[in-house]
């Protein structure tokens, strides 16, 4: 720190403290884990995410299969083509542990649908509904045979939040690897205070997440805030602010409310981010960028986003920056087999 710049920090270290966890587990395993990754169009960074999924998989000692369908396999196909039907036949193998399928192909709506295909016990990166259901009520863990249910009938069970160890005959509801990246970057470096009890790490935190897809700004506000932040989401058009702290008068009757709550908020994106002890960045676009002179003197910043979202000064401000949490991700993913 003798420049006088926050601290760089690469996502390798981070992604260093589970691998060796992985491998542990899988050698331990009767059977060798299969991961099929389904790429179905001719994007050049969903190839690299196909290639780096590989490379990690034969690092750890688990099987990897790329199946390569529309575009990806024929440049004369459409995008997207056979799509489903590859995810399908993923499905009804009993060879095949986990899927991921790498997005975007056709559009955010038909995305989701495909997100739907894959079976919920195949699914490595946390996002079908029955997951998101999950986080956004705050229910950490459930019974497996019950992903075969509907919504309407009681899917999960809610621990006591004092316990991060899942009930008898329940399992960790998957959190998506993305959202889940980030949290385990705060963990890594303290902002998760392990003093605190489970489920409420970050309380005293407030952190501003600048995005509010459903892929990855949506919930990871509310993973935070479920674990006791205050999170200012940021998205176009309007600030958002996710929190489970009950309002001043009614806090004498509970500390916190069993899931977050949002509330608009009429806060500037300057004026959040002057209060924020973390800003998480995810704008997919190379044009975008936070400014640093907005930033609180200390806070730590952490680019989710392909391009990097954050002015090249930025350790002028922040204490700490993390430039990018793939690798991390990736992990996440191959925790979930």
């Amino acid at each position: 720190m003798a420049s006088g710049k926050g601290v760089l920090l690469k996502a390798d270290p981070i992604a260093g403290t589970f691998q060796e966890e992985i491998k542990t587990g899988v050698s331990a395993l009767p059977h060798k884990l299969k991961l099929v990754g389904i790429l179905a169009t001719s994007s050049a960074p969903s190839r690299y995410y196909a290639d780096f999924t590989r490379k990690q998989c034969e690092a750890l000692g688990i099987e990897f299969e790329l199946k390569e369908t529309g575009a990806a396999a024929n440049p004369s196909l459409a995008e997207g083509e056979g799509v489903e039907q590859t995810i399908i036949e993923s499905n009804e193998d009993d060879n095949v542990h986990g899927i991921m399928v790498y997005f975007p192909i056709f559009g955010v709506q038909q995305d989701h649908y495909l997100q739907q295909v894959v079976s919920p016990f195949k699914d490595v990166e946390g996002l079908h509904f029955k997951f998101h259901y999950n986080l956004y009520h705050n229910i950490r863990f459930l019974r497996p045979k019950t992903l075969l249910t509907t919504i309407g009938v009681p899917s999960s069970t809610e621990a006591p939040m004092d316990t991060e160890s899942p009930p008898e005959g329940t399992v960790k509801s998957i959190i998506p690897c993305t959202p889940l990246a980030v949290v385990k970057c705060l963990e890594y470096t303290g902002i998760y205070n392990r003093l605190l009890p489970y489920g409420d790490r970050a309380y005293g935190k407030t952190i501003t997440v600048i995005n509010r897809s459903e892929v990855v700004g949506r919930p990871l506000a509310a993973l935070l805030s479920n674990d006791g932040a205050r999170v200012l989401s940021v998205d176009i058009g309007s600030i958002q602010e996710y929190t489970k702290r009950p309002k001043a008068a009614d806090s004498a009757a509970q500390r916190y409310n069993p899931r977050h709550v949002v509330h608009n908020s009429q806060m500037t994106l300057e004026e959040c981010l002057a209060v924020s002890d973390v800003v998480v960045s995810a704008v997919p676009s190379a044009n975008y960028k936070v400014k640093t002179e907005w930033l609180k003197d200390g806070c730590v910043c952490i680019n989710v986003a392909a391009d990097k979202n954050f002015e090249k000064d930025v350790r002028d401000k922040a204490s700490l920056y993390i430039p990018a949490v793939g690798k991390i991700t990736i992990i996440m993913l191959l925790r979930n087999l």
